[in-house]
């Protein structure tokens, strides 16, 4: 049973990791199964189709990378400190990526959600999905932001989805000009997105 487990995390872990470097359309099932070591009879004893292995994968990524977003949008941290760890997290998490795969990535959600918006129903409402779960803790901190007084008063849940977009817009230019100092300034974007009022930055330091 530990080798039939340790088959699909490995299917589960290169999957992610060759279409992030990738993208879908350039990595079949073979490059797959051979990347991971894993015969193809394995590969479809645990998902029926590749769009079955995707959203299976991109599912297990956000459950190892959950715990870093309840540690940066712990109530525990000030409203702006959360958006601008936010920030940090994503910087670093592209530098690594950066490190692994010779070249900026950009996210994988909006990646392959992108690539794939018009041609499989399963991978895009998963990248949706994902970037649904995302923006559900930008508006919880925007709204503690308003509340305190440090954010224009507005809907939290618009200028959250705003903010993701700047980010996503953001890391696609970056990916495009594979320049990881474009995201060097993402913290001021945000916040001048959700309209942080004149000063109350600070209180992100």
């Amino acid at each position: 049973m530990g080798r039939v487990s340790d088959a699909k995390e490995k299917l589960l872990q290169v999957a992610f990791d060759l279409i992030h470097e990738h993208s879908y359309g350039s990595v079949s099932v073979d490059h797959i199964c051979k990347r991971a070591k894993v015969n193809k009879g394995s590969f479809y004893y645990f998902f029926k189709t590749k769009s079955d292995l995707v959203t299976a994968a991109y599912e297990e990524n956000w459950r190892l990378k959950e715990p870093n977003y309840e540690r940066i949008f712990s109530a525990t941290n000030p409203p702006l400190k959360r958006l601008a760890l936010w920030c940090d997290y994503i910087r670093s998490v592209q530098q690594q990526r950066q490190k692994k795969y010779g070249h900026v990535c950009g996210c994988p959600y909006a990646s392959v959600g992108g690539e794939l918006a018009t041609q499989d129903k399963k991978v895009r409402l998963k990248a949706k999905d994902l970037v649904g779960r995302h923006v559900k803790y930008l508006v919880s901190a925007i709204a503690d932001a308003i509340l305190a007084g440090d954010v224009e008063p507005g809907d939290a849940e618009i200028k959250a989805q705003l903010a993701h977009a700047f980010i996503i817009g953001l890391l696609l230019r970056a990916k495009i000009y594979d320049d990881l100092k474009i995201l060097e300034y993402a913290d001021d974007g945000v916040f001048a997105v959700i309209g942080t009022k004149i000063g109350a930055r600070e209180k992100a330091r």
